[in-house]
């Protein structure tokens, strides 16, 4: 699994970050960033919850095929 955030869309909410704070952080520029680019399959439940709950819908997963 692959995180991408879409940062034209991003308004640094932090629903990502409240949701998933190992693999986001919404940083002094008032967007969201990565943390973990490729999180542990582990974490996949709580980022594709943050990827539904972001408000501006700016966070994508793109899946490896495995």
């Amino acid at each position: 699994m692959r995180v991408v955030i879409d940062e034209t869309m991003c308004e640094g909410n932090a629903v990502c970050m409240q949701v998933a704070p190992e693999v986001f952080v919404v940083r002094d520029d008032d967007r969201a960033h990565l943390l973990i680019e490729q999180p542990p399959e582990a974490l996949r439940e709580r980022v594709l919850l943050a990827v539904r709950r972001c408000p501006r819908q700016a966070i994508a997963v793109e899946d490896d095929g495995k």
